[in-house]
């Protein structure tokens, strides 16, 4: 799935870069040409925004498009400070619509991390303040900036949703890597890493705190089993730290799909201490030892017609990508799957066509993580050579 996401966005950043002309003169995006007549719809079409928008170009925040995308985001930030998901941030907006979304500035409870929302806009605008020295895109980061500043729990974590009071809605959020991509960007500002070169040195202080306290909450939160270091759970509770539920289909467990963006964040971080080091190496071993190996997916037209698919053995020197599945269980890392009705299944056969197909139960994104690890090891890990000591 994430490779997915990382190809279509770089074909949408490629056309982005090519939208104006020698006159400067914008021309409608593959988003906005969804409102054409006789134009097919895109499916979602608000999910290529958080997907291309990170991978333009530096030239094309010196466009008239990329200023009219800008003022956009100024219009959809809430007053918190922070922006709503499931946005296409891109669409050209007729006057009417402009009034609807400023109307919507008040609705706090929409502010959000999830989805990558508030941290994709923080840096657009960063990259656009840097590019134009427009003093409303830096005031704009600012605010978000506060914002997240504002979220954050005491003991380092991060809600989903902020300021909302109830629901999974306020647990400490790895799902997706919401969690993570704050704490990316409290990493490059307390640097003053492009494109954040820019903050006052108040603030790049300010994010060095949260990151030291979110690193903290990330050790603190990795689940122990049988006395031993293991992942993380999609999302922890707030206040005890354990992992959560949080939708029906989304039972507390060790997740093989968000703890490998914690792990390879905690390999980007400079002179770890033992407590890091110790962290990642028990990760690794853990995404070790709970590989599915031999299986691969198949596709096929279920008794109604439907696209559908299922997990098989691969032949006899069939070559296949070792597997992890989304959810293990807390006490003994078995793979399990959910419906809507929240009851673990150990097959995923045995949920619905609806969820089995809506959601992603199979990643082999670990494998990100070994190739960092055989580098990172060398210089911090048990496999550090003697140049490294």
């Amino acid at each position: 799935m994430k490779t997915e996401i990382i190809m279509m966005a770089l074909t949408a950043a490629f056309t982005f870069t090519a939208m104006t002309d020698a006159q400067g003169q914008t021309t409608e995006t593959s988003s906005t040409k969804t409102n054409q007549k006789n134009s097919k719809p895109q499916k979602k079409i608000y999910k290529t925004w958080t997907s291309w928008a990170a991978h333009l170009d530096p030239e094309f925040f010196s466009t008239v498009e990329a200023t009219r995308i800008g003022d956009n985001l100024l219009l959809y930030q809430q007053t918190t400070g922070g922006w709503p998901k499931n946005i296409d941030m891109a669409k050209k907006l007729s006057d009417s619509e402009k009034k609807k979304v400023e109307a919507q500035k008040t609705n706090v409870k929409e502010s959000t991390i999830d989805n990558r929302a508030t941290s994709t806009e923080i840096i657009y605008l960063s990259k656009l303040y840097n590019a134009t020295g427009n003093s409303r895109y830096k005031d704009a980061v600012m605010k978000g900036m506060q914002y997240l500043f504002d979220a954050q729990y005491d003991n380092g974590g991060w809600p989903q949703f902020y300021p909302r009071n109830k629901g999974y809605y306020t647990h400490i959020t790895y799902n997706d890597d919401a969690m993570i991509n704050v704490m990316k960007i409290m990493r490059d500002a307390s640097l003053g890493k492009a494109p954040f070169a820019f903050f006052p040195d108040s603030v790049k202080q300010k994010a060095k705190t949260a990151l030291d306290k979110g690193i903290d909450c990330i050790l603190k939160t990795q689940y122990v089993q049988n006395g031993k270091l293991t992942v993380w759970c999609a999302q922890h509770d707030e206040k005890t730290l354990k992992p959560a539920n949080a939708r029906a289909f989304e039972l507390a467990s060790l997740s093989g799909q968000e703890s490998d963006d914690i792990v390879l964040f905690l390999m980007s971080l400079s002179k770890p201490s033992q407590a890091i080091v110790n962290s990642i190496e028990a990760a690794v071993e853990w995404f070790r030892n709970t590989e599915i190996d031999g299986y691969k997916k198949e596709y096929f037209k279920n008794a109604d017609g439907k696209k559908d698919w299922r997990l098989v053995k691969c032949a006899d020197g069939e070559e296949s990508k070792p597997l992890w599945a989304r959810f293990y269980t807390l006490d003994g890392n078995r793979p399990f799957f959910c419906d809507r009705d929240g009851v673990m299944k150990f097959d995923v056969s045995e949920i619905g066509h609806e969820r089995r197909n809506g959601y992603s139960w199979y990643n082999s994104e670990a494998l990100k993580v070994f190739k960092k690890y055989d580098q990172w090891s060398r210089k911090y890990g048990k496999n550090k050579t003697e140049d490294n000591r």
